[in-house]
């Protein structure tokens, strides 16, 4: 019997931080790939064959990603890998899928490096020079000039982030005031924002996860640092609103869309995620769909699952209109398209504008 003829289903792997530090990505990532899963099972599968999301993992934890893609490669035989959020854990499997010749999609690690990796290796999402390129040029036309920046070391996307808004401002005439760093799970960050607070900054850039901007906010409060806070992506969580309370309200994220986007495919999206899970979706899971529904479609366009021509259609994507707008995938890899700003306010994130790359 021949392989083909033996396969009754595509197999796809998934993984994502179910649990753990960063647990509200991977659950939103997740849910937005199962649903867009579950439509294409729904419409005939692909290729006459129904598509089977196997799930794992990886616990939020540095060295569980590269364990668990291993483990989805070798022993559950996938064709293709969803995930991860965050870039630092996207790096651990980009070299593994690599290698293995195994098509790899992140819905939203933003660090460059993760498609530097290789040919296999793509995703849906902007980019960190763009993202830090709109933070900066949000900040300047705020008359924010005088900027502090925290970072968090121990994550990639943060460091990345930090970089690529510090490059933009620094010949935009603006002036990085001060710079401090901390690192994922710390609790207490009095000393770095009293530091900050004696350089009188405009606005503090917080460029990690909303796992510490909460906290960030509000000890900057309780030290009367007026001070507005900016952030990245890594912000969109309700956690975040949850731990900073009013301490966030007139903070400001890029993000890669806005629930209050009146485009149809966004309120269709919206209202299809609420009736089956009952709750709003955030932008991991708008971009987890949307990984998904890529994938789909290359595999639709390849006319199979073999790993190099799943490739190749992969990287001829072109104007496929996603949740989170029309994806191209350019020669590096990477989604061009355009990020927009919210605000915190009244405990929601309301749209202030969009920046097109």
């Amino acid at each position: 019997m021949a392989p083909s003829e033996a396969v009754t289903e595509i197999v796809v792997g998934e993984f994502a931080s179910l649990s753990g530090a960063t647990a509200s990505f991977g659950q939103s990532s997740h849910k937005g790939t199962a649903m867009a899963v579950d439509e294409i099972n729904a419409a005939g599968g692909v290729l006459g064959k129904k598509m089977r999301l196997v799930s794992e993992d990886d616990q939020s934890k540095p060295g569980e990603a590269a364990t668990v893609v291993r483990k989805l490669i070798s022993r559950e035989r996938i064709v293709a890998l969803l995930g991860e959020v965050a870039s630092s854990r996207s790096l651990e499997a980009a070299p593994i899928c690599q290698q293995a010749g195994i098509p790899m999609i992140s819905p939203a690690s933003t660090n460059p490096k993760v498609t530097e990796v290789g040919d296999f290796v793509f995703r849906v999402c902007f980019i960190d020079p763009f993202q830090g390129t709109v933070l900066s040029k949000f900040a300047l036309s705020k008359n924010w000039k005088r900027v502090a920046i925290l970072t968090d070391v121990k994550q990639d996307y943060s460091v990345g982030l930090s970089q690529f808004f510090k490059a933009h401002l620094s010949v935009n005439g603006g002036t990085v005031v001060s710079e401090q760093s901390y690192s994922s799970g710390d609790k207490d960050f009095k000393a770095q924002l009293t530091a900050i607070k004696g350089t009188t900054p405009d606005v503090i850039l917080a460029s990690g996860y909303y796992t510490e901007s909460g906290l960030i906010a509000l000890q900057a409060r309780e030290l009367q640092i007026a001070a507005p806070l900016i952030g990245g992506d890594g912000w969109d969580s309700p956690s975040l609103v949850e731990v900073g309370g009013k301490a966030v309200e007139g903070s400001f994220f890029s993000n890669h869309f806005s629930v209050e986007d009146p485009a149809p495919a966004i309120q269709t999206f919206l209202k299809k995620f609420n009736d089956k899970y009952h709750e709003q979706p955030d932008a991991m899971a708008a971009l987890g769909y949307d990984s998904a529904m890529i994938l789909a479609d290359a595999i639709k366009r390849a006319g199979t699952t073999e790993g190099p021509k799943l490739r190749d259609a992969l990287a001829a994507t072109k104007d496929f209109s996603a949740v989170t707008g029309k994806i191209t995938l350019n020669p590096q890899r990477n989604a061009d398209k355009s990020a927009v700003m919210l605000e915190v306010r009244n405990g929601q994130f309301k749209y202030v504008e969009t920046v097109a790359p």
